[in-house]
């Protein structure tokens, strides 16, 4: 369900785009550091932007060090990381934990059960950690897993499980910009799970999968309705965000809030429109 927040290329400058993919490897560099290799594997693009977030609201000075690694064994990396990347690496640990955790009382998958109890200890030490934010997740998984096995179509309730758990991962620390970091996790987790929903709703129907889109997409007017729901999200978003004292990096974040969400969405229409012209050619 990550992935979706993510920059813009075309639209970055050069620097910018560079100073983003040392935030990236920053944030893989201290997984593997503090969780091993597993802990790697949790990498995504969401957290990455919390990082650049809470970095430009605290002013939290980043350190730049140059690591070669796996994927990039000849050339060395610039890395960039600080104490909020410690905090999103392991909030990234906790959120597969957790996931694994669900899979495993749901469906009893041992592929879920291996992966949690590689991840068992270190998971314990951030649920001691981090109270806070650990009850929240765990609650609106399971939530979300409760929407589930009763098929729910109300498509708020579903959104805003995940909703509820971005808001808890923005907020650091809770101070005076606690209410503003919520509402903007709040709005743009409800993005990500239906922008995820709307992508998955085509493979969803094949495998009778839950999804709550399926009685919405019966609607004529379904990709206008959705279209709209989606910008709502994000506009509820970007309008806490621009709230916020963020100067530095202000030019990535506002790339990926206003720019790269779009990424998917758009190479979704564009499958679509060729799969009709396809139709056309064979008429």
């Amino acid at each position: 369900m990550f992935g979706y927040v993510t920059v813009c290329e075309p639209e970055l400058k050069v620097k910018d785009l560079k100073k983003y993919r040392a935030y990236y490897c920053g944030l893989c560099r201290t997984l593997k550091e503090d969780y091993g290799f597993m802990g790697q594997m949790t990498l995504t693009y969401d957290m990455t932007f919390a990082v650049i977030l809470l970095s430009s609201l605290y002013e939290t000075i980043a350190k730049h060090e140059e690591h070669r690694c796996k994927v990039h064994p000849v050339k060395r990396q610039h890395m960039l990381w600080n104490e909020i990347t410690s905090y999103a690496a392991a909030m990234n640990v906790l959120l597969a934990y957790y996931h694994m955790e669900d899979d495993w009382q749901d469906d009893h998958k041992v592929s879920s059960l291996m992966t949690k109890s590689l991840i068992q200890g270190k998971a314990k030490k951030i649920i001691e950690k981090y109270p806070r934010q650990s009850k929240v997740i765990q609650q609106s998984l399971r939530e979300l897993g409760e929407c589930e096995r009763e098929n729910s179509m109300d498509i708020d309730r579903a959104a805003g499980c995940f909703g509820r758990l971005m808001a808890e991962l923005f907020v650091w620390k809770e101070d005076i910009w606690e209410k503003t970091l919520r509402k903007m996790g709040f709005y743009l987790g409800k993005f990500i799970y239906l922008m995820d929903a709307y992508e998955d709703l085509p493979e969803d129907r094949k495998k009778n999968r839950y999804n709550p889109l399926k009685e919405l997409a019966k609607r004529p007017d379904y990709e206008v309705q959705m279209e709209q729901i989606l910008r709502m999200m994000i506009a509820e978003s970007t309008v806490r965000f621009e709230q916020l004292p963020c100067l530095v990096d202000i030019d990535i974040l506002r790339n990926i809030l206003y720019d790269g969400v779009w990424n998917h969405y758009n190479k979704i229409q564009m499958k679509k429109r060729e799969e009709k012209n396809d139709d056309k050619k064979s008429i």
